[in-house]
């Protein structure tokens, strides 16, 4: 970067696909995207350090899976703490509280993964190494937007940039955030009060910072065809657009502890939830390297704040967060020699009204839906956010998809968002109010309903129960703008096709496909379903054929198998010109339940094992439900319940289920990707 002291610098105007706002979890999922699928790509943060104590820590089921679909699951796995069990804490007809249920963290059998906690400065960094090593994207820290400009009249145009952004870079002291310095036992901590809902915005006030120091006062200029605003609650690009987040606040205020905790509690390596009979409630969260994080209401708000409004922050401090703990866990004792961080919060839940401008300028994660941290869910649903966002802008950039597709997202997300909201607005106040005494107690919280919320909501929580509607992209009977959140993202060019989920009930239209082992058909290696469906970008059709020795199957595979190779197949029809193959954009797999020793892949229709003058035979594209000789058996046929016929399944970039169908349905296959999908060859949309 050049320097000129005491003067204002000017970059020369740059051009790039996609510029990102913000560096956090969201963004740096976008970014993964960007990096896996070659978009040019800008990210910036008004912060100029990476790592924060403190901050989001779960991880969920499906945010596990993500992770290992780009390659750095098994780091999040191995540094985690796992959360196996929840015990739940209430009080007796006496108002002791006991330990009055265990029941699993995670629904066993749902994920080959489960719940875990850690640090959330580690997850950015495996993020961080990800992205440093397929690509030239480098996270630009200290540095701001000050001004964005929109040309409408290019929206439509593929190859425009009709948005352009004024970037300020900021000085080291003004990227700092301002945290308050908390002296325990002669140690330094740093809050998180300065990310809290409780702090305001300070993006105004680092601008105007800015402006008075010329050593930091630069700018420059960056044309983008896509901007992706993950700045978080107090997003600057949410404001620059006009849009609202609605929704309500609650009067609870809870306090964050991180601490090596010194108590006689029984259960402080579980995860626990605890409702004292009059003080309030907190969670246990057990957590890496003897860290425990306590949840902890803070009951007596007249002190910290009036009426319901915003507390006063300077007036909550970790002294007073752990007597609340220490009232509400009574009998047991509980205090600490080392805290690792601490912050405080008020309970709002509220969902943008929109997700996206023009399906030009997108909005995600906090930016757009803020909820209570207790369920885990803040962070992983930030980040699917940007999951199913990312693909799709990198699939219109490169050429492959037309921009119709992108407003499947804020019917899709949006949507989740809602459904959090509702999720989280139960979810809290059960947790947040008082006990019931008994069942005449109408103004108490029944503990058994809590329970049942909390049973359920673990399904919710995972991410896997995550459900995608009807559109252009999910072959779903039904309205796209009910199964949404009201965009209409249907097809409307008559090629609409409907799935026939009969063939395949387990596998759910909208869902992330489930995941069992099968075995390479060329080599026994055992792998889960999943593992073969890496972040990439690449659409999958997977074929289940059952039984090649039975002739009806086996004629049926080779038809498909010569109407995929076809040179007019959608293969090939959606395919850049070569050195591009057909599988930088489709990937074909074939899943069989002939006895693996009885049959070869050259009983394979080509399709499925081409050739390459340089490479051979691919070897990874056939595999068998059999058993393994170390790892058992996965019986993927029966677990997802296929149809003797067999069938065909599309599955997105994101692994959630486009379409189940019969295996003679070529025509359905090439139809479905018709209605969205563009020929490098032609100008126009194939199949219009």
């Amino acid at each position: 970067m050049p320097s000129n002291e005491g003067t204002k610098q000017e970059f020369s105007p740059q051009y790039v696909d996609l510029v990102i706002v913000g560096a956090g979890p969201a963004g740096l999922m976008m970014a993964m995207w960007a990096a896996k699928c070659g978009i040019k790509t800008k990210i910036v943060d008004k912060r100029g350090t990476k790592i924060f104590n403190g901050q989001a820590d779960g991880l969920q089921c499906r945010t596990l899976e993500i992770f290992d679909s780009f390659g750095f699951g098994h780091r999040a796995w191995i540094e985690s703490n796992h959360m196996l069990e929840i015990c739940l804490w209430n009080p007796d007809k006496d108002g002791i509280i006991r330990r009055s249920d265990r029941i699993p963290d995670t629904i066993p059998g749902i994920s080959r993964f489960q719940q875990v906690v850690l640090h959330q400065g580690r997850i950015e960094r495996f993020f961080l190494d990800t992205i440093e090593s397929c690509s030239d994207i480098r996270v630009e820290r200290g540095v701001m937007p000050s001004k964005m400009e929109l040309d409408e009249s290019l929206f439509e145009d593929n190859e425009a940039y009709p948005i352009s952004i004024r970037l300020r870079h900021l000085s080291e002291d003004e990227a700092t955030p301002k945290q308050t310095a908390t002296s325990a036992n002669g140690t330094v901590v740093q809050d998180g009060l300065f990310r809290s809902n409780l702090a305001p915005d300070d993006t105004q006030e680092l601008l105007n910072g800015a402006k008075l120091n010329a050593k930091a006062n630069s700018e420059e200029i960056v044309h983008a065809k896509y901007v992706l605003g993950a700045d978080g609650a107090h997003s600057w690009v949410r404001e620059q657009l006009g849009f609202k987040l609605e929704g309500d606040s609650t009067d609870y205020i809870w306090g964050v502890l991180d601490i090596v905790p010194i108590t006689d509690f029984p259960d402080i390596r579980m995860r626990c939830a605890i409702h004292s009979a009059s003080e309030g409630s907190v969670m246990v969260i057990p957590r890496e390297n003897k860290l425990v994080r306590l949840y902890i209401q803070l009951t007596r708000t007249e002190k910290l704040g009036e009426g319901g409004s915003r507390a006063d922050r300077s007036k909550i401090t970790p002294e007073t967060i752990l007597q609340s703990a220490q009232r509400i866990m009574a009998p047991y004792k509980i205090t600490y020699r080392k805290l690792d961080w601490w912050t405080a919060y008020q309970i709002g839940q509220r969902v943008g009204t929109q997700f996206s401008f023009g399906e030009r300028v997108f909005l995600a994660g906090d930016a757009v839906h803020t909820h209570s941290p207790k369920a885990g869910q803040g962070m992983n649903v930030s980040m699917q956010d940007t999951f199913n966002l990312g693909w799709k802008i990198a699939n219109v950039v490169k050429g492959v998809s037309d921009r119709s597709i992108l407003k499947t997202y804020q019917s899709e997300r949006r949507k989740n968002a809602q459904d959090l909201i509702d999720f989280d607005h139960r979810f809290s106040r059960l947790f947040s109010g008082r006990p019931a005494k008994d069942v005449m107690d109408e103004e108490g919280i029944s503990m058994e309903e809590f329970k049942d919320a909390f049973v359920k909501g673990n399904l919710f929580a995972s991410g896997i129960a995550v459900e995608y509607g009807a559109s252009i992209l999910v072959a779903k009977p039904g309205s796209s703008t009910k199964q949404g959140d009201g965009t209409d993202v249907a097809v409307h060019s008559g090629l609409r096709v409907i799935s026939t989920p009969s063939l395949a009930p387990k596998i759910e239209l909208g869902k992330r496909i489930p995941s069992f082992k099968v075995l390479n058909q060329s080599d026994a290696r055992p792998s889960h379903l999943q593992e073969l469906l890496r972040s990439n970008g690449r659409w999958r059709v997977v074929t289940f054929v059952g039984d090649i020795r039975d002739s009806n199957q086996a004629s049926k595979l080779k038809v498909l198998g010569d109407k995929l190779a076809s040179p007019d197949s959608f293969l090939h029809r959606f395919t850049p010109p070569p050195p591009a193959r057909y599988d930088d954009v489709f990937e074909l797999l074939v899943v069989h339940n002939t006895p693996r020793r009885e049959t070869t892949i050259f009983d394979f229709p080509p399709v499925w094992h081409p050739y390459d003058e340089v490479d051979g035979w691919d070897y990874w594209k056939i595999f068998v439900d059999d058993e393994s000789y170390h790892e058992g058996h996965g019986e993927i046929f029966k677990n997802l319940e296929i149809s003797s016929q067999g069938c065909n399944v599309i599955l997105r970039p994101d692994q959630h289920v486009s379409y189940v169908g019969p295996m003679e349905g070529y025509e359905e296959l090439d139809k479905f990707f018709s209605a969205f999908m563009i020929s490098p060859r032609v100008t126009t949309k194939a199949g219009t």
